[in-house]
């Protein structure tokens, strides 16, 4: 696993060179769903701190007890929400890469200000207009960004996409790219462990691998 976590991170500063990049600026979010705490510890024993996890119920099972032996994590929800479990993830988690309707938006809006915690969001855009798919279509996403920070006040940090899996993933990112300049935000959440190579050249600023570091899943 640790070596998995080096050679990783060696391939992302390989692809940020290859992109003319700093190698710096690009995140690596560690998804450890479905793995247990004693799977993830070595991982943050060696110094990996941001994790992303699908299910808040997951989460609230292992990371307040990681949380007291390292407090610095920064823990992205990367899967799907629904809103009443807005609150348990608005207190557990200090991202939400997954905000794709407007019940979301708002659940999440009032449950920052009742715990007057200002968390980032990224918008998920459903790139592929995948029916069986969470995410905004994409010819919404820019005047979703702006409801997003008008109508609720949300800091949106970025947009995210998951590519088709039978579909070269380039065109995808590039999409993601383009909209966010639309959309005046800074922050590319694209490419997973079998593409995320493809997804630094078109300007990810973030990358989440799971299998890549943790290894299959049973």
């Amino acid at each position: 696993m640790i070596d998995n976590l080096r050679k990783v991170r060696e391939r992302i500063e390989q692809a940020a060179r290859r992109a003319g990049r700093p190698a710096g600026s690009i995140s690596l979010v560690a998804v450890s769903k479905t793995f247990e705490a004693r799977d993830i510890r070595p991982v943050l024993k060696a110094g990996q701190r941001i994790f992303g996890e699908n299910r808040v119920q997951e989460a609230q099972g292992k990371w307040p007890e990681l949380r007291q032996e390292f407090p610095d994590v920064d823990l992205h929800l990367i899967g799907p929400l629904q809103s009443n479990k807005a609150k348990e993830a608005v207190a557990l988690f200090d991202v939400i890469e997954t905000v794709d309707r407007e019940k979301i938006a708002k659940a999440l809006a009032d449950e920052m200000r009742k715990q007057e915690r200002q968390l980032p969001v990224y918008v998920q855009v459903n790139t592929g207009l995948e029916e069986q798919k969470a995410g905004v279509d994409p010819r919404m996403a820019v005047d979703f960004v702006d409801r997003c920070r008008r109508a609720h006040g949300l800091t949106v940090a970025g947009l995210m996409c998951i590519p088709p899996l039978e579909e070269t993933p380039g065109p995808h990112f590039a999409l993601l790219e383009k909209l966010a300049g639309e959309a005046g935000v800074e922050r590319l959440s694209m490419g997973m462990s079998g593409d995320y190579e493809t997804a630094i050249a078109f300007g990810a600023t973030s990358v989440r691998l799971g299998s890549a570091i943790f290894g299959s899943r049973s």
